[in-house]
């Protein structure tokens, strides 16, 4: 497996609680990285030699503006593209968002900011207007992500990454519990393979303030804070992953059919039954349907 791209979880805290997230960003979520932990992974990225980029997200990574900005600038220094995504809650007005972006001039070369209805507003976000003019005069790239309702038709979703622009729910981590219901339903022998993620060859992980390395959201195939990611990549074997060879083979119905889950006839999406499944079968792996927080659940003690 040869990684391109690192994504760095810094926050499950969000100010938002989206019906969308994937990570059950909230308020009352805990699990932050430190920069030590920051450093570490900056460190074991470059000793790969094929990452070019690094992304900050969260939850809100904004709300550690001093760590962010640390990790920011590290990252830059040490040769990685840098991206951060954000709900922009920090833009109330663009002398001020000025100020918040002012340091990362220079630093960063992709700033994805969430702009829909989820995050509060009907219309577009004010906060967004007022990022974008800051970012435009400080010569930082700027593209907005915009999720549709659920019931919409016609917006597709990403692979790998949600693009910019208009994009389809996804029904994995909350959206499966919030929004499953208001969207149309297909068959659950329908969904014979994963249209999201190269469980395979990903390019791209996300990494969580563990140390758990994501294929996808809540998917984990190891800790590099126990394993170096190096090991971790070059040890990975799709067909002997308990989550992947499944879905690989068959998608989220191979995935139920081969631990004989029960489940219902119909569902929104295929990380909608994968999402259900993965929850069914929690207490069976653990080290690799990781953490809590991915699952909606309280940080274990």
């Amino acid at each position: 497996m040869e990684l391109s791209g690192l994504h760095l979880l810094l926050t499950f805290q969000c100010t938002f609680e989206c019906d969308h997230c994937f990570v059950y960003g909230s308020p009352w979520q805990r699990g932050t990285m430190t920069l030590r932990r920051i450093d570490e992974i900056l460190r074991q990225g470059k000793e790969l030699g094929t990452v070019d980029w690094i992304y900050f997200e969260g939850g809100e990574p904004f709300l550690y503006h001093a760590v962010l900005l640390a990790g920011v600038r590290r990252a830059a220094d040490a040769g990685f593209r840098v991206g951060v995504v954000s709900n922009a809650y920090w833009a109330t007005d663009v002398e001020d968002a000025l100020e918040w972006l002012r340091p990362f001039r220079g630093k960063v070369a992709d700033l994805d900011l969430s702009n829909d209805a989820y995050h509060g507003d009907e219309g577009r976000r004010p906060e967004v207007d007022n990022a974008r003019k800051a970012a435009e005069e400080l010569g930082i790239p700027i593209r907005e992500i915009r999720i549709a309702p659920p019931e919409a038709e016609g917006a597709e979703a990403g692979k790998g990454q949600i693009p910019a622009g208009e994009s389809a729910v996804m029904f994995r981590g909350r959206a499966a519990e919030k929004l499953a219901g208001q969207a149309r339903k297909s068959p659950w022998t329908s969904f014979t393979e994963c249209p999201h993620e190269d469980l395979r060859d990903p390019g791209r992980v996300h990494i969580d303030p563990l140390g758990n390395v994501h294929l996808c959201q809540g998917i984990s195939i190891g800790n590099l804070f126990r394993t170096p990611l190096a090991k971790i990549c070059a040890e990975y074997t799709p067909e002997r992953h308990p989550i992947a060879a499944p879905v690989l083979e068959g998608g989220p119905v191979e995935l139920v059919r081969r631990y004989v889950l029960s489940h219902g006839d119909e569902y929104a999406d295929a990380c909608h039954l994968c999402e259900e499944a993965r929850q069914a079968l929690r207490t069976h792996f653990p080290d690799t349907l990781t953490p809590d927080q991915m699952y909606g659940e309280p940080e274990s003690a």
